[in-house]
């Protein structure tokens, strides 16, 4: 067997060496179309969803979220969670958010008693603006006026879904407010409690929590929502780079905030049907993937027989003068396996060398997400296996084929 191994390689190189390099360009060119079809179209549809939960992460959730647990609409005893988040040294920075659903009202000053008050509902989100900033960026989403600062007092920012301008959608099911830009007053209301105040700056963001809310100072929002106890509705924690989330997330646990709150990772936090989604369209890739891969061995198995058919009489000559038929299937396996190697190995270059770092910088602007091209490394290495495994079947069988038959009357060219 391992001379037959030594021989077929021989010959194997031989041939590639021989062979017409259009022909060979061509082979490699489908073997790499064959394996950017298999990562890039999966990594693809997966990074429209991987967009949404990485932006839920660095815009809204952090690395760690503590919020109220279902029961509640609070964190009890914050002051002592806050006190076991100063002892941990891998948390870079928190944000302690107030959160109540709310009605906001903007043409109160001018409509008549006839006429319909245009509303929108929202939740209230208040916050320190400088610890925000430090955990989600909140301030590199404004998309006109100004960010909030620790001293303003009776103004907000209006996240860009809440306005009709912005999305010009005609449901009854969707309310937005009307003619409202920066300076325009509106009105909130929280629990029959009202307060005017003035729009300072507006959002845009693809993340729900952000967009279709109010985020005001923390200090106004609790008179507002009468949480004059300082328990919080969420904490967002970012972490220190390098750190596991999983272990700051146990750790909170095991200091017992787990008993005043729900404790997750961003990843735990990622609403549910957005995993669903992430697992439907993994699965429609690979469906697509395979028609390619099917595709590309089909190729593979009629170039290695085409090849193999008019070098009948060469085949037959090897074996005529003591050449092993094993040794020459062997061969056209080494000659599958080239094609495949070199055609994953281009695409391999392509995929992590130009593709991921391009749609990292230049994400897919989709409406409710920057998609990306999620291309795990193991999961590429595995599907280059797959490629080579496929490409070795379609090599041997042609060549099985052609050996199996007479050597005589290969030599001579008969059926």
């Amino acid at each position: 067997m391992w001379r037959n191994i030594r021989i077929g390689f021989f010959l194997a190189v031989r041939q590639v060496r021989r062979a017409s390099k259009w022909t060979t360009s061509l082979i490699i060119g489908v073997m790499v179309l064959t394996f950017l079809n298999l990562v890039v179209v999966s990594g693809i549809l997966v990074g429209l969803i991987q967009g949404s939960i990485e932006s839920y992460h660095q815009q809204y959730t952090g690395d760690v979220i503590i919020s109220s647990p279902l029961t509640k609409n609070y964190i009890e005893n914050t002051s002592n969670v806050m006190a076991i988040l100063d002892t941990l040294p891998q948390i870079e920075h928190v944000s302690v958010r107030y959160k109540a659903g709310s009605v906001i009202e903007a043409n109160y000053q001018t409509r008549r008693e006839t006429d319909k008050a245009d509303t929108a509902s929202g939740q209230l989100i208040g916050i320190d603006p400088l610890s925000e900033d430090a955990v989600t960026g909140l301030s590199s989403h404004i998309m006109e006026g100004l960010y909030l600062t620790p001293d303003d007092y009776d103004q907000v920012l209006v996240g860009y879904f809440m306005l009709k301008q912005y999305v010009p959608i005609d449901s009854p099911d969707f309310t937005a407010l009307h003619d409202v830009h920066i300076g325009s007053k509106i009105r909130i209301s929280v629990h029959g409690v009202t307060r005017e105040v003035t729009v300072k700056g507006i959002l845009k963001s693809k993340v729900d929590n952000v967009r279709r809310a109010v985020f005001m100072n923390g200090r106004e929002t609790r008179d507002l929502i009468d949480r004059t106890d300082g328990n919080a509705a969420e904490i967002a924690i970012k972490l220190k780079a390098g750190t596991d989330p999983i272990a700051v997330s146990e750790a909170l646990k095991l200091r017992g905030v787990g008993d005043y709150a729900r404790v997750q990772t961003y990843a735990d936090a990622q609403p549910q049907f957005l995993k669903d989604i992430v697992q439907t369209f993994a699965t429609l890739g690979a469906a697509f993937s395979s028609i390619g891969l099917v595709v590309a061995t089909i190729t593979i198995f009629i170039v290695i027989f085409i090849n193999a058919l008019t070098r009948r009489k060469f085949i037959g000559i090897l074996k005529g003068i003591g050449i092993d038929g094993n040794a020459i299937e062997i061969a056209y396996v080494f000659q599958s396996i080239f094609y495949a190697v070199v055609g994953s190995t281009i695409g391999l270059a392509i995929v992590y060398g130009f593709l991921v770092p391009y749609f990292i910088s230049n994400p897919i602007n989709f409406p409710f997400s920057d998609g990306i091209l999620v291309a795990p490394v193991g999961q590429t290495i595995r599907r280059v296996l797959l490629l080579v495994i496929a490409t070795l079947i379609a090599g041997y069988i042609p060549a099985w084929m052609i050996i199996r038959k007479n050597t005589l009357d290969s030599i001579l060219g008969r059926n």
